[in-house]
């Protein structure tokens, strides 16, 4: 489980209570916590007239996706009309707009994963298939919390939409958070764990799963002698690593929800190399036209695999770049290289530890810096 979230689960309840309710929207990348929120947020509100429904997991058709939330709802559904995925698609939507519970009560409904409806714009007769819904789910007196991890994507389809819509970034974890995750038992004493939080906070670049994954690394090296972070990282980023493989799950992912995989990948070889490069150095090295280039970094940015700051253009996501680096090559990295790159990204990050102050002669007369 990841640390709850309090402040903002009552953040969103009470978007949920507002008159008229709000729209909450969370958006956050790979591991950020979205569908543990919601999972925490169905517990809060009950399970009565509340349905938590995994849309990546079911919009295969719209037939098949009614079916789906006939089958978890708590609420009479209904059969797929005759008219095919038109047909099925208007009955979702009346569904989502007009359900109630048997005493005349909102419906709850959290959608995880909302963009993956856009699956049905390859039917026939369903093109705009997004914008219906967002169009329908804002007049619905019914209560809805939407989430994504396509942040760029999430924005651009809410801009201009109804003020119900509040998106909502997730956070990522503090150092008080990640102090919860790794415990006090992190270290042998109060100041050592504090210190051990703060470097993980650091190195897993606060996002929740990365946390997770380096608290239990650490718990696993404490059982057999102990060990320190930048050696847990190391170990998570193998090949066969928990954080390799949610770092490559992420990024071929994200790749095939995008345009142009094979430039696209090349690109992000480049930033692997440097990054903050220009539009122009990138183009140079991918041996593309600017313009095209243009092109393959807007997709690129289209699922948020890189940002873009004063027109340089660097990963999002900081250890996905040392994934990339460590694995996307012709050969597997050897023990040389792994400790090379984890040290190449760690050293900056780790926080400065604090001087240890003892009092000197056992008496309290004077003060001794040991760094």
């Amino acid at each position: 489980m990841l640390t709850p979230r309090s402040s903002l689960a009552r953040r969103l309840v009470a978007a949920l209570d507002a008159s008229p309710s709000r729209i909450p929207v969370l958006v956050g990348g790979c591991g950020s916590g979205r569908t543990t929120l919601l999972q925490q947020l169905r517990d809060r509100i009950g399970r009565g007239p509340t349905l938590l429904l995994n849309v990546e997991r079911t919009a295969t058709t719209p037939e098949r996706f009614l079916q789906a939330m006939a089958a978890t709802s708590p609420l009479p559904v209904g059969n797929a009309p005759a008219g095919g995925a038109r047909a099925a698609f208007d009955a979702t939507l009346d569904f989502f707009s007009r359900a109630r519970s048997s005493g005349g009560e909102p419906v709850t409904f959290l959608l995880d994963e909302f963009l993956e409806l856009r699956t049905f714009e390859s039917f026939p007769g369903l093109r705009r298939v997004l914008h219906e819904f967002i169009d329908c789910i804002s007049l619905s007196s019914n209560r809805f919390v939407l989430s994504s991890r396509y942040i760029v994507r999430t924005l651009r389809l809410l801009r201009d939409r109804s003020a119900r819509f509040e998106v909502i970034h997730m956070p990522g974890f503090t150092a008080e958070d990640t102090l919860d995750v790794v415990g006090m038992a992190a270290a042998a004493d109060p100041a050592d764990a504090e210190y051990t939080a703060r470097s993980v906070q650091s190195l897993a670049d606060g996002r929740p799963a990365y946390v997770r994954a380096l608290a239990d690394e650490l718990a696993l090296m404490r059982e057999h002698g102990g060990g320190d972070v930048v050696s847990a990282l190391a170990s998570l980023l193998v090949a066969d690593g928990r954080l390799s493989k949610l770092c490559g799950f992420c990024y071929e992912l994200r790749l095939h929800r995008a345009r142009g995989y094979g430039a696209l990948k090349a690109i992000l070889e480049i930033l692997g190399e440097d990054e903050g490069l220009t539009l122009t150095e990138i183009s140079q090295r991918l041996h593309r036209t600017p313009g095209s280039t243009k092109d393959y970094l807007s997709w690129l940015e289209d699922v948020d695999l890189v940002t873009a700051r004063q027109k340089r253009y660097s990963f999002t996501d900081p250890v996905l770049r040392v994934w990339v680096r460590l694995h996307c090559r012709a050969t597997a990295p050897s023990e040389d290289d792994l400790a090379r790159e984890i040290h190449r990204y760690a050293l900056p990050r780790l926080p400065r530890q604090e001087p240890v102050l003892v009092m000197a002669g056992g008496g309290g007369s004077g003060i001794i810096e040991i760094d």
